[in-house]
């Protein structure tokens, strides 16, 4: 059985407010394309497939549009779980029909914990998915009066490994001789790279587990969170697939991809990444204004099936006192999009007052950047006092939930 990995789509995604429309679809279709040409019989979505829990009616265009195509493919089913940047209920509520059609759907962590878990088969091949979506801490794990931050801390993390040893032993219960057995998790493993574009996905450290918390019984775990295609602590088994195209400028310099892998007999084998086309092209340039107007006209002489998005970073400030007037008035007519100007170390000299005088500057601040600017401006010392930061997260992703 040939399975595909795949995670972290983010449909509807907007990088300094311009929309990813364009490369998604682009994505989607070459994706429809590849299963179709490399025969594939599974696909593994392992969460965050919009954006925001209120998708628009464009992204989920694109993502029920998907799904139609695929039935033109020789994919058998389709398994997709939720992630933090998903609503349960937004993925769940078509979840009765898309069964019928061999597409199952994990929006949140199920009252039953073998209602997790997926029996598969294709030509006399059998495997079983332990698809696990986003673990939210309400849905695993119950507050106890008095508790420490360390003793939450340790309540999450042992309540997230007893679910996938739950879910495992429910899986070692009915697996059949030379059964594969696939898990499927949306969280961050230690050891992972990180880039700019994900969110802090648990109140601090909680969620962060490593390879030898994972259940020996699987086979292959296909994770999702980190927009970095890689493996965990040298693990071949246990995988990021990566997000299918640039969320960030901090992602340019690293290929994305998606990975495939075959079971037979009751084992992985042939696990393979799959280096993705750039569906559009970002770039960083450096340097003082002259080189950087260089910069952008050899870009934009070069061709491209979509405007390349560009970050400029300047050495130094231009006659206007920023440079933004000269690098916008260069790149005016030019076959490109100049999305972000910035003077390097600029965030190091400007305060949160200064920045906010500057709305392109503002758009550019994640909301934990302007906390920490507002707690410097305070002189009010987080590294002292961690917990608070960890408070900050906590309503972060209390708020994007709701």
């Amino acid at each position: 059985m040939k399975i595909l990995h795949t995670a972290d789509w983010h449909l509807g995604h907007r990088l300094h407010e311009f929309p990813q429309h364009d490369e998604q679809f682009r994505f989607l279709n070459w994706l429809v394309n590849f299963i179709t040409e490399q025969q594939i019989d599974v696909l593994l979505v392992s969460g965050d497939i919009f954006d925001t829990g209120v998708p628009s009616s464009l992204s989920q265009k694109l993502y029920y549009d998907f799904l139609i195509e695929l039935k033109s493919t020789g994919c058998k089913h389709v398994i997709i779980t939720g992630g933090n940047h998903d609503a349960p209920g937004t993925l769940n509520a078509p979840r009765e029909l898309l069964q019928a059609l061999s597409i199952h759907v994990i929006g949140k962590a199920t009252e039953r914990i073998e209602d997790e878990v997926i029996f598969l088969e294709v030509d006399d091949e059998k495997i079983i998915v332990a698809a696990v979506p986003f673990l939210r801490d309400q849905d695993i794990r119950r507050a106890v009066a008095s508790e420490s931050f360390e003793q939450i801390t340790n309540r999450y993390k042992l309540a997230l490994i007893n679910h996938y040893h739950g879910i495992a032993e429910h899986c070692k219960n009915i697996q059949a001789q030379g059964t594969s057995i696939i898990a499927m998790g949306h969280l961050f493993a230690n050891g992972g790279s990180t880039s700019d574009s994900e969110q802090t996905i648990y109140v601090g450290n909680l969620g962060d587990i490593g390879a030898g918390d994972f259940p020996e019984i699987f086979n292959y775990i296909a994770l999702g969170h980190l927009h970095r295609a890689q493996k965990i602590e040298g693990n071949e088994h246990i995988r990021y697939s990566g997000s299918p195209y640039h969320l960030s400028f901090s992602e340019v310099g690293y290929s994305k991809k998606i990975v495939t892998f075959k079971t037979n007999e009751g084992k992985v084998e042939q696990i393979e990444e799959i280096e993705l086309p750039d569906f559009r092209k970002l770039y960083k340039v450096k340097g003082d204004i002259e080189n950087c107007i260089g910069q952008l006209n050899k870009i934009s002489s070069e061709p491209h099936d979509l405007f390349p998005w560009v970050e400029v970073i300047l050495d130094t400030v231009g006659h206007t006192g920023t440079g933004f007037e000269e690098i916008h008035k260069a790149a005016k007519d030019l076959s490109l999009e100049v999305l972000k100007v910035s003077i390097k170390n600029e965030r190091k000299m400007a305060g949160l007052e200064k920045l906010v005088c500057d709305a392109r500057h503002v758009k550019e601040l994640s909301p934990i950047e302007v906390f920490k600017l507002k707690c410097a401006e305070q002189e009010f010392e987080l590294k002292e006092n961690p917990e608070i930061m960890d408070a900050f997260h906590e309503i972060l992703q209390i708020a994007k939930e709701g």
